[in-house]
C-alpha cells in the first residue's frame, strides 16, 4: 500500500490538520449565524400542491 508509507510524514503535521478543521468548523458557524430564519419564514414562496395519484388508486380499486 502506497498511500501508507509516506504516514509517518503526515503525523508530523497534525496540528495543521487541526487547524484546517476548526477553520472549516468556525466558518459554519458564521455562515449560520448570517441566517436569518425569521426573515425566510416571513417571507417563506408558497409551494404549490402537491399532486398525488391516490384518488386514481381508489378508483381503479
Amino acid at each position: 500500500m502506497h498511500w501508507l508509507e509516506n504516514w509517518h510524514e503526515l503525523k508530523e503535521y497534525w496540528w495543521l490538520i487541526l487547524i484546517f478543521l476548526v477553520g472549516i468548523f468556525i466558518n459554519g458557524i458564521k455562515a449560520l449565524c448570517r441566517l436569518n430564519h425569521k426573515d425566510y419564514l416571513k417571507n417563506k414562496p408558497q409551494i404549490p400542491p402537491h399532486r398525488d395519484n391516490n384518488a386514481k388508486w381508489d378508483e381503479d380499486n
